[in-house]
């Protein structure tokens, strides 16, 4: 049986290298001709071509299909991811523009402030130190703020600070840094006024409410609501005519007088530097500062 095997394959060897050189001779007859053929027809090896891509065509398809589908996938992919960067670079940018505009607001906010600040308009001899709000010791039994500005800046214990309009406070405890104004309406506060409308002298006195009482005054006053307080210039520490505030009310037993700065929305102060010696050699100084409308 095995003898029988060998015999055969050893007489197709011989007929199979016989086919293959008869196919090749084949397929090179057939490109010739197929050459000769396009020399000659033209035409006929045009229809061929057409009838041969005719019957590719669905074969093609079939192919072609899947693969434009999986193109349009991966564009649709892409044109997702570069609308995600795109929307997160323009978040970014948003988020930058925001905090920009946050920053130009506080400035339009503090060159307002600044600007009411400056309108107060004090006498030319008196100089002032102008620092920021910087904590606010506002609680049940004291009324005070810090501002960033002491000792290294001129500023000094006794002094007057000016708000917005009008006298705030005094100047209490003084670092090289910071200062602590204690405000009018502070328990400890004693500040002596007079009525604008008729010079009548008294002392405000703070008791930690909004509104600081009206006391001393003589009894030939007359006080009405509406009317201006101001500093007196009594004991030298301040020059008179620093506007203080109005008297909202008047009772039996007390008057009480509304400030003309805003305390509770304090940003800016300017610490007056008062010179006393003034006082013995000229009139006194007056702040010509526009009081608060009611």
């Amino acid at each position: 049986m095995a003898r029988r095997s060998g015999r055969s394959a050893w007489i197709a060897a011989p007929f199979r290298a016989m086919v293959q050189r008869l196919a090749f001779l084949a397929l090179l007859a057939a490109a010739i001709g197929l050459i000769l053929i396009g020399r000659v027809d033209r035409p006929l090896v045009e229809r061929t071509r057409s009838l041969a891509a005719d019957i590719a065509e669905p074969v093609l398809s079939a192919v072609t299909q899947p693969l434009a589908v999986i193109d349009d996938i991966v564009g649709w992919v892409d044109d997702i991811l570069y609308v995600h960067e795109e929307n997160f670079q323009l978040r970014t940018e948003n988020a930058r523009l925001l905090q920009w505009q946050e920053v130009a607001r506080r400035l339009e906010q503090d060159n307002a402030s600044l600007r009411r600040l400056l309108a107060a308009g004090p006498d030319i001899s008196q100089t002032f130190v102008t620092g920021r709000v910087i904590a606010d010791g506002g609680g049940s039994f004291v009324r005070t703020v810090l501002i960033n500005i002491g000792l290294k800046d001129g500023v000094k214990k006794g002094q007057a600070a000016i708000g917005e309009g009008g006298y705030v406070g005094r100047v209490t405890e003084v670092g090289q840094r910071a200062a602590r104004i204690l405000l009018l309406t502070d328990l400890n506060s004693r500040l002596p006024v007079m009525i604008q409308e008729g010079g009548h002298r008294a002392v405000l006195i703070g008791d930690n409410s909004p509104f600081p009482k009206l006391e001393y005054l003589p009894a030939v006053a007359k006080p009405e609501i509406g009317q201006h307080v101001v500093t007196s210039g009594d004991g030298g520490q301040f020059p008179a005519g620093i506007p203080v505030g109005e008297i909202s009310s008047v009772g039996d037993n007390e008057i009480r007088v509304r400030p003309v700065v805003d305390l509770g929305r304090l940003d800016f102060l300017r610490i007056m530097q008062f010179d006393e010696t003034r006082l013995e050699t000229d009139e006194p100084a007056r702040l010509t500062v526009p009081m608060a409308q009611p």
